[in-house]
């Protein structure tokens, strides 16, 4: 399923596609923001998003076998809530 297949399935319950696909991105948006601010976002029944930084690591190129380092990175967990497949 991809960003298409929702906007379809929003259009069933709203009355355009325009309205449907809007909804979506607002839903993204405020995701969004509340990820980059450090919030939780937490969908009961589905499950919860929480960002987190991956520590600073060393690595190596393959092509060159050169010592480098990798920054730390912002990423996103997601948790599924204990009845999602029910």
């Amino acid at each position: 399923m991809n960003k298409l297949d929702l906007i379809e399935s929003l259009t069933k319950v709203l009355s355009t596609r325009k309205e449907a696909k809007d909804a979506l991105e607002r839903l993204f948006s405020v995701m969004k923001k509340a990820l980059n601010g450090g919030d939780k976002v937490v969908i009961s029944g589905f499950g919860s998003f929480h960002g987190f930084v991956t520590r600073a690591k060393k690595g190596h190129n393959p092509k060159t076998g050169e010592t480098l380092q990798i920054a730390p990175r912002k990423k996103i967990r997601f948790r599924q809530s204990k009845d999602f497949f029910d």
